[in-house]
């Protein structure tokens, strides 16, 4: 394939965007910095005849158009919403209630406390969405009864670190947000196809540790003050079970019932989170002064990335780079599936060394044109409308979900790190994953071979199967 020279320009910028991620410069001011000076090249070169990108003072005013767009985009507004109804959750107590009741629950079966973290993880995922919270809230909560029961560490490590991921995946999930917007595709119906992925990889989750804990007993260890399970026990983890499933049932149901926008049923959930810390009595200005900062300090990290690759993707675009990479994939020759699965090892090779946020931001919108015109023949059941675009961001959503364990940026392992005790190495925590990671891959295959678990649960919600 001959090389236009502009076709150059998108190459070094690609180049120059990965050497300078190694410098340890905030990813937001590696974006817009690569992006504006690759303008200013552009511009020169094509003023000196030897490129044709169209870079001039009107692309200038279509960034500031675009960057103003940002903060105009009213389904944005969910994002600062489900992180503060994360963080709010956490302060609330309601997953410590949940330990120590489900702990009860499962006191008698071999890995029970293994099998209590999961389900607990599952349930954060769906009315949290943050996975620094819910990874660090299992640790501390979970950790040190594991590992003063005698668990096998890496079991303990693992499952905690696993679990507390479940939330990128599972809806609310920030990630689907994002997705939804670069990809052009209803944020509904990708909330709706993450729910059968998302249960899936729980469940994974929970037959591995059984069937672990059964073939090595020595692992998991029994409580030595289990004992048999009363039906006070059960009605009191249902109760601690009560308000979250409420909450979940509060923002998902109101989205998937047609009652509510992704956007309002967010700020519903941060004031149903909100009313849980107050009943729980762990409400207070400090809690709130602390949820809110860090909201805003969350939110401004993805809001800058999203800003500082706005600028780069745009300044690529006008190089060619759509075309270049449309190109480049289509003439593989490795047909619609088979370039499906290259996209998708090259995302997860991508998350060893990037974060979600900027594979979202960077990679899919250049890849949705090809993806949209991929003949894929996805069973849509007559009711979504774009089946290529929603199947294929959560095939990437499952892929990103492995790089929260994935070294040397797995957030998940160094989050972990930071709470578990002294005798914990990072390398215990490596060891702990694996078995996780293969799992996630599994559950990736799972999605690949049945496209249906992703457009069912959206036909269905339509009426139109």
């Amino acid at each position: 394939m001959e090389l236009a020279a502009e076709n150059y320009l998108v190459i070094a910028m690609f180049v120059s965007f990965i050497a300078l991620l190694f410098t340890g410069f905030p990813v937001a001011w590696v974006l817009a910095g690569v992006g504006i000076v690759f303008g200013g090249v552009g511009w020169w070169t094509d003023d000196m005849g030897w490129t044709a990108t169209g870079l001039d003072y009107n692309t200038l005013g279509l960034l500031v158009g675009r960057i103003f767009g940002i903060m105009d985009n009213w389904v944005l507004i969910a994002l600062p919403m489900f992180i503060f109804m994360g963080l709010m959750l956490e302060k609330s107590g309601v997953a410590e209630r949940m330990m120590h009741s489900m702990q009860k629950l499962f006191g008698s079966v071999r890995g029970g406390l293994a099998i209590t973290v999961a389900l607990i993880g599952i349930i954060l995922a769906a009315s949290t969405g943050i996975i620094g919270a819910s990874v660090v809230l299992l640790g501390l909560m979970s950790l040190p009864v594991m590992l003063n029961q005698n668990y096998d560490k890496s079991l303990a490590l693992g499952t905690v670190a696993a679990s507390g991921c479940l939330g990128i995946l599972i809806p609310p999930s920030i990630m689907l947000v994002i997705m939804g917007d670069q990809l052009a595709v209803p944020i509904l119906d990708l909330f709706m196809a993450a729910v059968f992925p998302g249960l899936i990889l729980g469940a994974l989750y929970i037959v591995y540790i059984l069937v672990y804990c059964k073939i090595f007993p020595e692992k998991a260890p029994l409580a030595a003050d289990h004992g048999e399970i009363e039906l006070k026990d059960i009605l009191k983890a249902l109760i601690d079970i009560i308000p979250p499933a409420g909450l979940i049932l509060l923002v998902l149901g109101s989205i998937f019932m047609g009652i509510a926008t992704v956007t309002e049923a967010s700020g519903v959930g941060a004031l149903g989170a909100t009313l849980i810390a107050i009943i729980f009595r762990r409400f207070g200005w400090k809690v709130l002064k602390d949820v809110v900062i860090n909201t805003m300090n969350t939110a401004a990290y993805i809001f800058a990335i999203f800003v500082g690759a706005t600028i780069f993707a745009l300044i690529l675009r006008e190089c060619g780079g759509d075309e270049l990479i449309e190109t480049a994939l289509t003439g593989l020759g490795f047909g619609p599936y088979g370039l499906i699965i290259f996209v998708l090892v090259m995302v997860f090779f991508l998350g060893f060394f990037l974060d979600w946020i900027e594979i979202s931001l960077i990679i899919l919108p250049l890849l949705a044109p090809v993806i949209s015109g991929l003949d894929l023949q996805i069973n849509n059941f007559g009711a979504v409308d774009f089946p290529n675009l929603t199947w294929f961001a959560l095939l990437v959503a499952v892929t990103l979900q492995t790089s929260f364990l994935t070294p040397p940026v797995g957030f998940a392992l160094f989050y972990l790190k930071g709470v578990s005790p002294p005798s914990v190495n990072l390398i215990d925590i490596y060891r702990g994953v694996i078995p996780f990671i293969v799992l996630q891959l599994i559950a990736l295959v799972l999605v690949f071979l049945f496209p249906e678990l992703t457009t069912w649960l959206p036909a269905i919600a339509y009426g139109n199967k």
